[in-house]
């Protein structure tokens, strides 16, 4: 099923470079490309539109001002802001009417085409299922933390044996708290772990460069090596 999308923008460069973007996009089909507010209500009404790419700033009226109008005449319109307006309160409007998406410009290519792609996605969920169950709902809320769980598997990979990855992560985070330092035997007190694990775990943070030691002379003069995470 193809999508039919609108845009709204008022620089017809800006509208060029998006048409060329959103042809990037399989199943997205321009419909009309308006340059102010008065032609956007005008092609809405006479085209079956799924999805607006609009503006806010437009020469006749803003856009989050067109919000209310859009929403009385096409409130199944799914609209997702493309703009250089970085005031918050033009997001909040945009949260209250429901829009899918704010993008600040300049958008590259590619966060043009993966903000469609999610939406897309999103939207072949909901046509797909009569109700929803938690199940849908999580799925279709999670698409922001998809990144993140590839960055956490793109990591775990590049680990080396006897380094594990969440054990890896208490450890930075006891030295973060700790701005200190602390040595092997007082990190090992603190994940549960004998000294000779901790110690593996600090000298790898050493060797990758995301904490450094410092030696440390106690009563006794025996030195110590104290690791500090390096901050940034």
């Amino acid at each position: 099923m193809e999508i039919n999308v609108l845009i709204a923008e008022d620089d017809f460069r800006i509208a060029q470079i998006q048409e060329e973007f959103l042809s990037k996009v399989n199943g997205m089909q321009l419909v009309g490309k308006a340059l102010n507010a008065k032609d956007t209500m005008s092609l809405l009404n006479i085209n079956s539109v799924d999805l607006l790419l609009l503006d806010i700033y437009m020469p006749d009226r803003l856009g989050t001002d067109l919000l209310i109008e859009i929403r009385a005449k096409h409130p199944d319109v799914d609209i997702i802001l493309i703009t250089a307006a970085r005031e918050k309160e033009y997001l909040n409007i945009a949260l209250k009417f429901g829009v899918q998406h704010y993008l600040i410009k300049p958008v590259t290519l590619e966060s043009f085409v993966e903000t469609l792609e999610n939406y897309k996605q999103n939207k072949r969920l909901l046509d797909s299922v009569s109700e929803v169950n938690q199940e849908v709902i999580d799925q279709f809320f999670s698409k922001g933390k998809e990144k993140e769980k590839e960055k956490e598997k793109g990591n775990k990979a590049d680990l080396p044996a006897g380094i594990d990855y969440l054990t890896l992560n208490k450890v930075s985070k006891i030295l973060s708290n700790e701005k200190r330092g602390l040595s092997a035997d007082k990190v090992g007190e603190k994940m549960g772990a004998s000294r000779t694990t901790a110690r593996r775990y600090l000298e790898y943070l050493v060797s990758t460069n995301k904490a450094f030691v410092e030696q440390e002379y106690g009563i006794v003069g025996r030195p110590e090596r104290n690791y500090h995470i390096k901050e940034g």
